[in-house]
């Protein structure tokens, strides 16, 4: 089989795996470049694809503004589901190490339409956020030139709509052309950008924590800690809670980036699992460390530096960078969300193109994204569409209007609970003949992706509920009805339409008969 064909044979299985009972069930190689990426490399690719840095400086304010002081315990609860679903994403690796993860899993367990429409979600998702990330790279990309120049006029040129749709689109293409050039590639630039990362946040967590308590005028609102901040059951309503869980859960979202890359790595069975939960470690530990400092240096108030206050919550880090490490070091937060953005920009195609590769291979798309490149062994037409349709959304959406943009983004919170779910809800399914074998089997196959599941289905349902409400996200209603609702319930349909079209183009996949559903799990060979 040559890496360029659109099909590879009916039992191909892919590396390291075969069924207990002799059989394939259908999982294929896909002529991806095996071995390389590592331990490490999978995991910064976990930790980049989240942006952990941008993830902060828009979502720190929000979230202290819904809950308060209680923002270091509604992260922690946004960890809780995340990590109970790595351990189910963690055990359907090992078993079937497949690029299309949550497609390909759920395909196995629940059937070919639920896979598709799962996949659907991951896909769609991806768009949504490669558009946002791209946004907002740009928007630093001026505002980091402004600052250097120490013009006011080149910081604005951001806000002139050709200008910044321009700069997205060269960001975008940039970000395209490395991910296509393959694994290698990607992994070089993200240890640098995430290192950047991490190095800076450690800074401002240090020179947060010495303006706590000082006695400067403008850190008047700083606070002691106190480790009633980490109780979720203070937050002061229901409601609060919910809406601050729903933005902690966005932040942790991406991690399963280095699970998509998992015939890339080697090791491929348990390696990705294990780059899963180290991302995922790093991440509750930075959101903890910087909010924690934030809120001891300036506290949760609505006026001044307070986190919560609702002219700079959207970008806490524009607000702090120079009051917190002064004007010669405070660049370097812009310059760590620039890097945070523009790195998960590069890596967020990863898992895009390779679900879109996993669902070509098994004939749940048309033939040609199925094609893997030659030379650098990545799926290179499915990278490419992703870089042009997110161009095109970004560019489409910019023009139409910025309410529909950012409603669009608040829909993203639907797909990302959607997809997660289902994936964890396919471990326990898939797993379900196994789960008295072993306590161990119990509590990682079923348990733990159990209650992951159904925490992220009630977190979909209550935003569901919510999006109702025209005053969810930008405030615009269509017919009385919100629009972000209209959005997320729209785009979801939109893939039942092209599942159904698809059904008719190829049939095959439908009826079960190239990636099929069963019960016995496959077992790792050693």
């Amino acid at each position: 089989m040559t890496q360029l064909d659109a099909r590879p044979q009916a039992g191909d299985t892919v590396r390291g795996s075969a069924p207990a009972d002799g059989r394939d069930g259908g999982v294929r190689g896909k002529g991806l470049g095996g071995n390389s990426v590592g331990l490490m490399g999978s995991a910064v690719i976990g930790v980049s694809t989240v942006a952990p840095v941008y993830c902060l400086t828009s979502t720190l304010g929000s979230t202290a503004g819904e809950v308060g002081v209680q923002m270091p315990a509604v992260f922690l609860a946004g960890f809780l589901p995340m990590l109970l679903v790595a351990f189910a994403y963690r055990e359907l690796n090992k078993v079937m190490p497949d690029c299309g993860t949550s497609f390909t899993w759920t395909v196995k367990a629940f059937g070919p339409r639920v896979g598709w429409m799962c996949g659907w979600g991951l896909v769609i998702a991806t768009i949504i956020v490669l558009s946002n990330l791209a946004g907002v790279a740009t928007s630093y990309f001026w505002l980091l030139a402004g600052e250097v120049t120490n013009s006011a006029s080149v910081a604005a040129l951001d806000d002139n709509k050709l200008v910044h749709i321009v700069t997205c689109l060269a960001l975008i293409a940039a970000a395209t052309a490395i991910s296509y050039r393959g694994m290698t590639a990607t992994k070089g630039v993200q240890y640098a950008l995430v290192g950047l990362q991490l190095a800076v946040l450690a800074l401002f967590v240090t020179m947060a924590l010495s303006k706590a308590g000082s006695g400067d005028a403008a850190f008047a609102g700083s606070l002691d800690f106190s480790w009633s901040w980490m109780n979720p059951f203070a937050v002061q309503s229901f409601a609060a809670f919910t809406a601050g869980l729903s933005l902690s859960i966005f932040m942790f979202w991406g991690w399963d980036a280095c699970l998509t890359a998992n015939e890339e790595t080697t090791g491929s069975e348990k390696t990705p699992g294990r780059a899963a939960l180290i991302a995922m470690v790093v991440l509750v530990g930075s959101y903890l460390a910087t909010g924690i400092a934030a809120q001891m240096a300036v506290g949760s108030g609505t006026s001044g530096l307070g986190l919560a206050n609702p002219e700079t919550s959207d970008n806490v880090f524009a607000a702090l960078a120079g009051p917190v490490m002064g004007p010669g070091l405070g660049v370097l937060l812009f310059v760590a969300v620039l890097a945070s953005a523009a790195a998960s920009l590069q890596t967020t195609f990863i898992p895009v193109a390779r679900t879109v590769l996993a669902m070509s291979t098994y004939e749940a798309m048309p033939a040609s994204y199925a094609k893997v490149h030659p030379r650098f062994k990545t799926p290179g037409r499915a990278t490419v569409t992703a870089g042009i349709g997110t161009g095109v959304f970004y560019t489409v959406m910019t023009l139409i209007s910025e309410h529909v943009l950012i409603d669009t983004i608040y829909a993203l919170g639907l797909m990302i609970c959607f997809y997660y779910a289902l994936t964890a809800f396919a471990c326990v399914w898939y797993f379900r003949a196994e789960l008295t074998r072993s306590g161990r089997d119990l509590v990682f196959k079923g348990l733990f992706p159990a209650v992951g599941g159904l925490l992220l289905a009630a977190v979909f349902a209550k935003t569901l509920y919510d999006m109702w409400d025209p005053a969810y996200g930008s405030g615009s209603s269509v017919f009385g009805v919100g629009s972000v609702f209209v959005i997320g319930v729209g785009l979801l349909l939109l893939g039942v339409v092209l599942m159904v079209a698809m059904e008719r183009r190829s049939p095959a996949f439908f009826r079960g008969r190239v990636l099929t559903k069963e019960t016995p799990a496959l077992v790792v060979q050693d």
